[in-house]
Parts: C-alpha cells; structure tokens; sequence
C-alpha cells in the first residue's frame, strides 16, 4: 500500500491567497496546467506574474495576478489581503448598495467555478473556499452570503487566487491537508469602509467557524487574510501532522510585506510513516 500524502501548512507568518499559491507551485505544482485551467475560466484583464524573490535571505516563489487597470498605477498592491491592503475587505458590499461598475454575486462565481475545464476536485475546492468566503463576509456586514457581491476586481483577484489553489493542491496528489495555527498580527487595515480591525472581523468568523487556532504576535500588520484564511478552513482536513512522516517535498510561497520573521507560507509534503518497524521487540531503536 503506498503512503499517503499529506501537505502541511506552516503558516508562522501567517496565509493569503497568493502566499498559499506560490507555495504549493514551489511544492511541484504544474504551472503550466495551472494556466490552462485558469484559461477555461473565461476570465480576462489579469495575467500572471511568477518569480523568485528572497525573504530574510531564504528563496521564496512570489505568485502576482497584475490587474490591466492596475498596469499604470506606480506602487500599486493588490487588494488581496496579504498583498498590503486587504483581499476580502475592499471588494464585497450589499445587494442594496451595489456599484455602477460591474460585480459578480456568489452564484456567479460558483458559475464561473462549474463551467470551467478544471477537475471535478478542483471545482469542488473552489465553489467550498468561495462559499466559507461569502458566509464570512456576509455575517460581519449583517447579510446574507446571496446579497454579498464582489466588486469586478476583487472578484477577479479573488477568483484567480482560489481557484489556482484548488488546482494546485488538486495537481499534487495531495489527500489530507494539515493547518498549523495561524500567526496573526494586531492594529487595523484599511478597507473601502474604513478601519477595520486586525484579525479582521471576516477571518474571525471563518476561525470561529473551521476551528482554525490564530496566534497573535507583537506585529502591527495584518498577516491572516480573509481569503488566505478561506483556503485554509477549506483544505484543513487534520489537525496535526502524523506522529512519524519522510518529508518529501517542500515549498516557500512569499507574501508582499516585510516582517521581522520571513514573511513565508511554507508548504511541506509528508508521507506518514509507521513508526513501529523502526523499533526491535526489545524496545531498541534501530541505527
């Protein structure tokens, strides 16, 4: 029987889309598959930029999506929470106070989500981390997920980030997913709203509800991201790695800020192992 593989998340520096993304293509993840699935989406006004970058020294993969009315902009960072302003807070609002811009409701989404090429896993990972997105976003602003919209470009972004991580993880094999907790700092982030809290009310609600474990540090920085947090709740499916494992694999995704501590998602692929067979009858460890 062969071994199963499991991903542990490692997220000291806390998670994002993006971050999660570069990760799991460090891991082995085809990027090539990755762009054909995200081309079936039907999607434009995006495209990917992928390089290495180094944090405190350590070599990461950095995982864009390059918004074309961003394309201009000096300094731009994305709205993806993690990406300096934050993925989830700037892009979603009410049905009963919607734009004149285009935006994209829930059910348009998980259309998107069904009508593409990707694995019926895939797709299944997706439409999951999108719904545990909306159930969290509608519960902070008194709504229901079917009144929260998605801003045309957060929706893009968003859209991008989780569907190529459902693909990813699809990509690898992977049969169990393990979350470490979730570092996270303080202060507060600055969303179309206003102020927001930092651990920002929508990932509150997704901890709460996933049984995720948030660790708070000395950071004034937001580091857990809603969406960053939605891909987590949705993947975990263990609590803890297995008591004896061989490490297969291991990937470094990066995030866009700068901490003390590497700013990294480290993503490593187990294989668990029986520790019984490393140990004689008598007690004695084998050499």
């Amino acid at each position: 029987m062969s071994a199963r593989k499991i991903l542990y998340l490692e997220a000291q520096s806390g998670i994002s889309g993006d971050m999660a993304v570069a990760a799991l293509l460090d891991l082995g993840a085809d990027l090539e598959k990755l762009k054909q699935a995200l081309a079936s989406l039907g999607l434009d006004g995006y495209r990917l930029e992928i390089s290495q970058v180094s944090k405190c020294g350590l070599r990461a993969r950095d995982f864009n999506v390059i918004l074309e009315r961003d394309e201009n902009k000096s300094g731009h960072e994305h709205n993806e929470p993690g990406r300096a302003h934050a993925h989830g807070h700037g892009h979603l609002h009410g049905s009963e106070h919607l734009p004149a811009h285009p935006s994209r409701s829930f059910k348009d989404i998980v259309r998107i989500i069904r009508g593409s090429a990707i694995s019926a896993n895939a797709k299944a990972l997706a439409e999951k981390t999108f719904r545990i997105l909306a159930e969290a976003e509608a519960e902070a602003h008194g709504l229901s997920p079917e009144e929260v919209h998605f801003h045309e470009v957060g929706a893009l972004d968003s859209i991008v980030d989780i569907v190529s991580a459902a693909v990813c993880l699809d990509d690898l094999g992977v049969e169990e997913t393990v979350i470490s907790r979730l570092t996270e700092g303080r202060g507060h982030v600055l969303c179309r709203h206003g102020l927001l809290p930092v651990p920002a009310p929508a990932v509150l609600n997704i901890a709460r509800a996933h049984d995720l474990i948030l660790h708070l540090v000395e950071e004034d920085e937001e580091m857990v991201t809603p969406t960053g947090a939605a891909i987590a709740a949705a993947m975990k499916t263990r609590d803890r790695p297995p008591p004896g494992f061989i490490v297969r694999a291991v990937g470094l995704g990066a995030g866009k800020k700068d901490f003390r501590r590497a700013n990294i998602l480290r993503a490593i692929l187990l294989e668990e192992q029986d520790e019984s067979v490393y140990f004689q009858p008598d007690g004695r460890q084998d050499a």
